[in-house]
């Protein structure tokens, strides 16, 4: 593929895993090698048409702020690709929980399904928890399609809430619409909020309020397929090291800061 045609494969990328989106940028960002302008120019590109993406902020944050950029591509896709976050998530779970989920995450996706002591409640944010439910059945894993008007009874009924963000900041997060209801319920009702993030997630304050900027619309947010949740819901924070207590989490950020990111959008 013609390293612009990725680009735009990527740009118009819908739900596709962080993991895809990451590993298709860096074969495309590969080609800009000595053209320092244009590689700026396709990061800012992906990165206003991935509004919701941490990742990718971090992916381009780190490639525009190395002194090797054309290494630092293949070093910081590595990363992502060989992130532990999933496995931590697995060998973490209570055994024999009943645990509660929203849509399809990626991340829990694959942590779930090595788990099959689990009973899984998932509730069916954006139409995708029916899709999770059958591929966590064909693990052996016990799971149940929950309706969105029943997220609350699900909540009261579980051990764990485990939601997952795109992208975290030092005091929110943007996690699928449904993570705000979900964790309010269980932080009145005490069952445990675990907020699963990973690889490229975290932010520093200045990049997060770039990407919050373009991936949160204050018209209409009901309609939105993301939405913002306090981390004062968030009992721990899950990544590379596993759960670990919110504060001590967000120590771990390790994102540059690259401003030339959010300079006006690109299309």
């Amino acid at each position: 593929m013609h390293p612009i045609e990725r680009l735009r494969y990527v740009a118009r990328a819908s739900g596709a895993p962080a993991e895809v989106l990451v590993q298709e940028t860096a074969r495309a960002l590969a080609s800009f090698d000595g053209d320092p302008q244009g590689l700026v120019t396709a990061c800012r590109r992906i990165v206003s048409r991935q509004p919701a993406s941490g990742p990718l902020v971090w992916f381009a944050a780190r490639v525009l702020t190395a002194s090797d950029p054309r290494s630092e591509i293949w070093e910081a896709a590595g990363a992502v690709a060989a992130d532990p976050t999933a496995a931590e998530l697995a060998h973490a779970l209570p055994d024999s929980a009943t645990v509660v989920v929203l849509g399809w995450p990626s991340t829990t996706d694959d942590a779930l399904a090595r788990r099959g002591d689990l009973e899984v409640l998932v509730v069916d944010a954006l139409g995708e928890g029916s899709g999770l439910v059958r591929r966590l059945l064909s693990a052996d894993v016990e799971a149940v399609d929950v309706p969105q008007a029943g997220l609350g009874a699900a909540v009261a009924v579980g051990d764990l809430v485990v939601l997952e963000a795109s992208a975290i900041g030092p005091s929110e997060a943007l996690a699928v619409s449904g993570s705000l209801a979900a964790a309010a319920v269980a932080h009145h009702l005490g069952v445990p909020v675990w907020l699963v993030g990973g690889v490229g997630r975290l932010l520093p304050q200045r990049m997060w309020e770039g990407l919050r900027a373009r991936a949160v619309s204050a018209a209409e947010p009901w309609d939105a397929d993301d939405e913002v949740l306090p981390l004062e819901l968030v009992d721990r924070l899950v990544g590379p090291c596993g759960p670990e207590p919110v504060e001590q989490g967000l120590r771990r950020t390790d994102c540059p800061v690259a401003p030339e990111l959010f300079k006006g959008d690109v299309f």
